[in-house]
């Protein structure tokens, strides 16, 4: 075949399949042009003709309202189109299903969004019959809509579900419950509901509730600075997320704060620990608990405390006699709100103890000492006793509450340790007498360094031994060649070591400590160490500093959307995190870049990197090498971190509540996620600070 005749094959070809789609178009708009609208007995079908989508029948609502009279104002910036007619307006929100009536002062949820067809507003035809009061009717047989002002319709829910404990008007003022009702059919296919406030102007707020208990029943906790008149919302999704139905009412916030001291019974004395908590009628961002002494003025202030946890108040004997007691809870802006104070009486007996050994324990190793008291001292004694002899040694006498017991090979037997107090009136208090055996031997420790430690740099290193040495010196052991060299000779157990690692000592070694005791030779432990003096790689940026928050919030909105946990304080927990996006961990030793935003460890879609961690070896902290979990980009890690906390029961504390960024800040941390007191409070400025909270905010859509 000629490539001329098959040149014209493909041409008819083309033209066939052009025609034939021009006239599956033609088939699909006849479909829908077969569909008549007659409004007040005039047919304006041929303005605009109805059309059938997901088993509804929408209508064009600007050529409706001018038929019936009414006038039509269409918002390109806010895209709302608003109808007046009568002195009353309907209020649209193009792809909202919340539709405003009576002049704002009404509202309900529609089946089908208003959206712009051909450039034109569509709305279920059901919803003219609601929001106008007239009628409308459907004619199978001859596929017409009729819409007739003459004739009276009520409003009718386009969804069987509806508050049952709250009516538009009604005014909430504090901490409630709010009663979902919904019919079987959908109790049978919801799984979520949620609250949503809005504000009454934009329509646009923020998710205060929700559960995936389909009877309905929420617990909303009102914000102090919500106060004002709202929309407040029910909806309805299946399992998939999709919007199933709801209901609006229009309500008054109006919070009347309230903050009660919880824990106390004042006709009891107050003789131990007791837990306070405080019980808030709105949602405050944290508490401070204040105790004062009537007769001596001794007064306890404890901040930045958990609005939704317990405080275990320990009480002290300088608390003797009546106490006030009161609880001080902060707004979102900062406002201060204090409970009635609780007048209580303390009576706690004098309680002094030793901590660190037990009685009939033997001493083999150094041991921490301490005080365990329940009043005010300025001296502490650490004091040992030969149990035969009788003969007394001060270990230490000063004003700390510690200290390392290291006995020496002389002390051996057995010994009774105590210590002796001096409170703030001068007066001395001994407690009781713990009866230990010593049995030790000279005992040589190296510190400075911890096992597996990666030595890139001088190192200060010393011993702690229990015994007097001399000729004390460091020895090092290359693991692979098993060469061995002293680093340093003839030194005095009291002097300190600068180890300089040098080329010949890279790879794995030990280092190990030895020095003479009465002619003998001690040793330490011998420590496994890595040296590595090539290039050390530290954290890096991952964007300009100035452009994170804008990178940040937009992850956090997409999974958000996702998920429901707050996209504010996604944010702002990356901010905390990698500071601001300048210091996300990279293989030390490689320079990969882990992309890893939230620093959990173990391995990644990317494999794992290695960075530092810290350890406590012989009382000094130190660094060694970690596994981090490495991605290939940062919505890997992500993804990865929500996957952390959304699947582990032990979060679920926490996503219970992550659709608010406050809830969310304390039950993570009450959760474990961090050992900072204080990070949610950093959390909460954080987001404040950027106004964070408009990256939360929500339509019905």
């Amino acid at each position: 075949m000629s490539k001329k005749a098959h040149f014209k094959i493909l041409f008819l070809f083309l033209v066939l399949f052009i025609v034939i789609f021009l006239n599956t178009n033609h088939i699909n708009a006849s479909i829908n042009s077969n569909i008549r609208l007659v409004v007040n007995n005039n047919d304006i079908t041929s303005f605009a003709s109805p059309i059938i989508e997901n088993d509804r029948t929408l209508v064009p609502v600007r050529f409706i309202a001018e038929e019936i009279g009414a006038t039509v104002y269409w918002d390109g910036i806010n895209r709302t189109v608003t109808i007046k007619k009568d002195g009353k307006s309907i209020l649209l929100f193009i792809d909202s299903y919340l539709i405003s009536y009576n002049n704002n002062q009404s509202h309900m949820i529609s089946d089908v969004a208003p959206k712009i067809i051909n450039d034109r507003t569509y709305v279920p035809v059901r919803l003219i019959s609601n929001v106008f009061g007239i009628g409308v009717s459907w004619n199978s047989e001859t596929r017409t809509v009729y819409i007739n002002t003459d004739e009276q319709s009520t409003i009718t829910p386009f969804f069987d579900i509806d508050f049952s404990s709250h009516t538009s008007g009604d005014t909430i003022s504090g901490k409630t419950i709010i009663d979902i009702k919904m019919g079987d059919k959908f109790s049978e296919t919801t799984s979520e509901i949620k609250l949503i406030l809005l504000d009454k102007g934009s329509k646009k707020g923020f998710v205060v509730s929700q559960t995936d208990d389909t009877s309905g029943i929420l617990e909303y906790i009102p914000k102090v600075e919500d106060n004002g008149e709202k929309v407040l919302v029910a909806t309805a999704y299946d399992k998939y997320g999709k919007f199933i139905g709801g209901d609006a009412i229009t309500i008054n916030i109006d919070v009347n704060p309230v903050v009660v001291l919880t824990g106390l019974d004042t006709t009891k004395l107050i003789t131990d620990t007791i837990y306070l908590k405080p019980s808030i009628n709105f949602l405050a961002t944290q508490v401070k608990y204040e105790i004062i002494n009537y007769k001596n003025g001794k007064t306890i202030t404890v901040t930045s405390q958990d609005p939704f946890g317990s405080y275990a108040f320990v009480p002290t004997m300088e608390l003797n006699g009546v106490c006030a007691i009161k609880v001080i809870a902060y707004d979102g802006n900062g406002h201060a709100y204090e409970s009635k104070i609780r007048y209580v009486t303390v009576l706690v007996n004098r309680r002094l103890s030793l901590k660190g050994i037990s009685e009939g324990k033997s001493i083999t190793k150094a041991v921490t000492l301490s005080v365990n008291r329940n009043f005010d001292v300025i001296e502490t004694q650490f004091v040992v006793m030969n149990t035969l002899t009788k003969e007394k040694e001060i270990l230490m006498k000063s004003n700390q509450y510690s200290y390392e017991w290291f006995p020496s090979p002389n002390n051996q037997g057995d010994m009774e340790v105590y210590t002796i107090v001096t409170d703030t009136n001068g007066v001395s208090y001994e407690s009781e007498h713990i009866k230990v055996i010593v049995d030790i031997d000279a005992i040589l420790y190296l510190k400075g360094i911890g096992p597996n430690q990666v030595i890139t740099k001088d190192t200060t290193l010393s011993i702690k031994s229990n015994v007097d040495l001399y000729n004390v010196r460091y020895v090092l052991t290359n693991v692979d060649t098993k060469v061995v060299r002293y680093l340093s000779t003839n030194m005095n157990d009291d002097d300190t070591f600068v180890y300089s690692p040098t080329n010949i000592d890279e790879g794995n070694i030990t280092i190990q400590v030895e020095g003479f005791y009465q002619g003998s030779k001690i040793y330490s432990e011998s420590i496994p160490l890595i040296v590595y003096l090539d290039t050390i790689y530290g954290p890096q940026a991952i964007i300009a500093k100035n452009q994170f928050l804008d990178f940040a919030s937009k992850l956090a909105v997409n999974t958000w959307k996702e998920t429901g946990m707050s996209a504010a304080l996604q944010t702002a927990q990356a901010i905390l995190e990698t500071g601001w996006g300048q210091s996300v961990p990279v293989d030390k030793y490689t320079g990969k870049l882990s992309y890893n935003l939230f620093g959990i460890k173990g391995s990644g879609s990317n494999g794992f990197v290695i960075s530092n961690t810290w350890e406590v070896y012989n009382g000094v902290v130190y660094r060694i090498d970690d596994e981090f979990r490495a991605y290939y980009n940062v919505s890997e890690s992500w993804e990865d971190h929500l996957y952390f906390l959304l699947n582990s029961s032990r979060y679920k504390p926490f996503t219970d509540v992550m659709y608010d960024s406050t809830l969310g800040a304390w039950a993570i941390k009450r959760a474990g996620y961090a050992t900072d007191p204080l990070y949610p409070i950093k959390l909460i400025r954080i987001i404040k600070q950027y106004d964070l909270l408009e990256l939360d905010k929500v339509g019905i859509q």
